[in-house]
């Protein structure tokens, strides 16, 4: 079957980057597949595409996937991006696609998942209300209060080295507009976000945070965004201490919620530790590719 490549306009863009898309339809138009690449925009990640390549599985092996490929590539050449990055599970059609594509595999993230049902709640309580000296925890719905404002951006340098195998993943550089833009993102599906944060009695700082997005109805499954503490901080617990008490909190606060899920690399041990001693359950590996342009 003759496939043909139709590049579409793709009226999302964000503060953080742009996309591009392109379908792939048989001659009689009906549509077999799609590839999105996203092109990031902010001081960093100008050197990084992601790229995300679906074709039906009854159309596979008839070079839709390939010259759809093929055209993201040469887009993210012209747009001068030196690495493109994709994402499939392990042992998946996907991912063979990439590895004959060239794409390389840079990172294994094994995704986990808490069934609440199963939680040893008083557990889990007892973790979040212990006393870690010189800290205190705080939460917030949305977009962080104006007090904390300042030192909330200036504590998402805590992820700048969090561990991401041999990806060219960059710096996200931060600021009040990006975290703006993010919260607005979140909200705009309907959904809420939840961060809790540890805060260093002696100076008001944030040492810490971690963020959950709850589907806005308050059933299914929570998706756990990020959680960093930074280096000065490091070695206190904090990690476990405020996960612990966003699982608490987003249990009382959406008492129909199913579950929690979350990712970590399998190269970050001290996030999968504390994962299993929460009661995390592993339920897939997935790997993130990349090929260099």
């Amino acid at each position: 079957m003759s496939v043909r490549i139709t590049a579409l306009t793709d009226p999302e863009e964000t503060s953080a980057g742009r996309r591009l898309a392109w379908l792939a339809a048989g001659l009689d138009g009906s549509p077999v597949g799609y590839a999105f690449l996203r092109l990031f925009t902010k001081e960093g990640r100008l050197h990084l595409g992601e790229l995300d390549v679906q074709v039906h599985p009854a159309e596979r092996r008839r070079r839709a996937g390939s010259l759809l490929l093929d055209a993201a590539v040469a887009a993210a050449r012209q747009d001068g991006r030196r690495a493109l990055t994709a994402q499939a599970e392990a042992g998946s059609p996907g991912a063979a696609f990439l590895l004959a594509g060239g794409f390389r595999t840079a990172l294994a993230l094994i995704y986990a998942r808490l069934p609440l049902a199963d939680a040893d709640l008083p557990v889990l309580t007892a973790i979040a209300e212990e006393p870690h000296a010189g800290y205190q925890l705080v939460g917030w719905d949305g977009m962080v209060p104006g007090r904390l404002a300042d030192t909330f951006v200036a504590s998402r340098r805590a992820m700048d080295d969090m561990p991401m195998g041999a990806v060219s993943y960059g710096t996200v550089v931060w600021d009040l507009d990006r975290v703006r833009a993010a919260v607005s993102a979140v909200a705009a599906r309907g959904d809420v976000l939840h961060t809790v944060a540890a805060v260093d009695r002696s100076d008001g700082s944030i040492a810490g945070f971690t963020e959950l997005v709850v589907p806005g109805d308050g059933t299914g499954d929570a998706q756990h965004y990020g959680t960093a503490v930074l280096p000065e901080h490091r070695g206190r617990g904090l990690a476990r201490w405020m996960k612990a008490a966003s699982i608490v909190q987003a249990r009382a606060a959406h008492p129909q919620l199913d579950g929690l899920l979350t990712d970590t690399a399998d190269n970050n041990p001290h996030m999968r530790r504390v994962n299993d001693e929460l009661g995390y359950l592993p339920t897939h590996t997935s790997h993130e590719y990349q090929l260099d342009l």
